[in-house]
């Protein structure tokens, strides 16, 4: 992750909410940078590039970022809700800072709330046993446009392009 790169996309005032929403939980930072390399990595892994579309892989990325995000912060604070706060607020502002087209901020904005929902149903089962459960779910990903209702997929992956 070239972080340079990143604060290059990104305009000043999200530079700044960024640093704020780091400051207000710093011992979050680590293990929300750690999660967010690994869960690239093992994005890639499982799905090459493809996870960068907005198809079923992309649809991975995001719920499983967001699991592992409120995975990795339980570990340094032994509070669920806690965990899943700041899993949200650090992907919503990744949503806010990097602009997409509607469609495409929805069905990550979803699919991300789908990760958090995992975490929040599965504390006990190991990484691995979530990657799994995810990836099964990534296989029954429902294609959506933009005349569909979200709310319709609760709990479920969704996706825009076909792989």
């Amino acid at each position: 992750m070239n972080l340079v790169a990143i604060a290059k996309r990104v305009d000043f005032k999200n530079i700044l909410k960024g640093l704020v929403i780091g400051l207000s939980r710093p011992h979050f930072i680590w293990p929300t940078v750690k999660a967010t390399k690994d869960c690239i990595a093992i994005s890639t892994k499982n799905y090459g590039k493809l996870h960068h579309k907005n198809g079923p892989a992309n649809a991975f990325r995001h719920a499983f970022w967001n699991y592992l995000l409120a995975k990795r912060c339980f570990k340094w604070q032994r509070n669920k809700e806690v965990a899943l706060a700041w899993a949200k607020k650090v992907t919503d502002w990744h949503e806010d800072s990097f602009p997409n087209k509607q469609l495409p901020k929805a069905m990550d904005l979803h699919n991300n709330e789908v990760g958090r929902f995992i975490f929040a149903q599965n504390m006990e089962k190991s990484e691995q046993e979530v990657i799994e459960l995810l990836k099964q779910m990534t296989l029954e990903s429902t294609k959506i446009d933009e005349s569909s209702n979200l709310s319709e997929y609760k709990n479920r992956m969704v996706h825009i392009l076909e792989q």
